[in-house]
């Protein structure tokens, strides 16, 4: 268990966290002309809402640190120097990004990928980022800005699947288990896995080959991780092969259908046994403060399966694929879904 030192090395750093990546939110949408005034008026939460809502994320994931469900994060000290060229390459980039939005372009990078590369829905520049998700540009610049999105909290929501991971792997050898994260980008979610279980047997699979080199790099520390490039509807794996899935921010990105078809072979892939543990956007009615937002999401930045995916009944739908519902919880603007064969 932490000490109280520890614990305030934790609360200092992630209110740093939050002061810097909001403030790039906030200067990076000062400077875009932003679309909004075209949006349909909706009713969003005010900052006090969202506040409190991160702060109850935020003593969520000390209290899973403290109960050793996993541990602290390794930067709790950043490296300031990465900070600071991270920074310089995020406001670099947003005149890009504004007159993307501007024109309402989100699917410019369609003329640059070679024919029948990527499937036609994956390219798409979501959130209107510069090269959608095929170069090393993009992959060394979207984590940092993706905590710019959610304003330091991106991280934190995404330790959330690490807790159930825990009650799933709690007495069992990890040299035994596989694991398998479905849309693995840059492999931040996997480095956090690691971190805590460094010898379990994990495999990141993604489509973009940028993304996977970066990948690469960030769980070069650690032994036992593989990389697959491969589309998720059809998964390159043997039936039954892996003890436990991890999907993070993936579902709100996949057409309706293919969300079918992605959810069938995760339940393919899985043990009897298995679990797959899922972290994904709010949907409409968790929080019903929050719908206006959730229904602003996608207007503002180029997400065009993402209100499907708020209106979509997920146990349903992974029950159709014989995978019930275990558990669902709420952290932040994020869901946490564990679902069991």
């Amino acid at each position: 268990m932490p000490g109280i030192i520890e614990r305030t090395q934790y609360r200092i750093s992630q209110a740093a966290r939050v002061a810097w990546y909001g403030a790039h939110y906030r200067l990076g949408a000062g400077l875009q002309r932003s679309k909004a005034s075209s949006l349909p008026k909706l009713s969003l939460p005010d900052v006090k809402t969202l506040r409190d809502a991160m702060n109850a994320l935020f003593a969520q994931d000390l209290r899973n640190i403290e109960a050793g469900l996993y541990a602290m994060p390794l930067d709790l000290v950043p490296d300031t120097a990465e900070l600071f060229a991270k920074s310089r390459a995020f406001f670099k980039d947003i005149p890009k990004v504004a007159q993307r939005r501007a024109r309402g372009d989100g699917i410019e990078i369609r003329s640059a990928a070679p024919p029948g590369s990527f499937p036609p829905y994956y390219l798409q520049n979501f959130h209107y980022q510069t090269d959608g998700y095929l170069s090393e540009t993009s992959a060394a610049l979207y984590d940092f800005q993706v905590e710019a999105l959610f304003a330091g909290a991106a991280d934190a929501m995404r330790r959330q699947a690490l807790a159930p991971l825990a009650a799933v792997l709690k007495g069992r050898d990890q040299r035994a288990l596989s694991l398998l994260d479905i849309a693995c980008g840059t492999g931040r979610f996997l480095s956090f896995v690691k971190d805590n279980y460094p010898r379990l047997n994990v495999t990141g699979l993604d489509l973009s080959p940028a993304y996977l080199d970066e990948a690469r790099r960030n769980l070069r520390p650690w032994r036992g991780a593989d990389f697959i490039r491969a589309n998720a509807e059809s998964l390159p794996l043997d039936d039954a092969s892996q003890d436990v899935v991890t999907s993070i921010f993936l579902f709100h990105e996949l057409p309706p259908k293919v969300r079918r078809t992605v959810i069938g072979e995760l339940a393919r892939v899985l043990k009897p046994g298995g679990v797959a543990v899922i972290v994904d956007s709010l949907q409409f009615g968790d929080i019903p403060q929050f719908d206006g937002l959730l229904e602003a999401f996608p207007a503002r930045f180029h997400e065009p399966f993402y209100l499907s995916y708020a209106r979509e009944d997920l146990p349903a739908l992974f029950g159709e694929a014989g995978l019930a519902l275990r558990s669902s919880s709420l952290a932040y603007l994020s869901k946490v879904m564990v679902f069991e064969t």
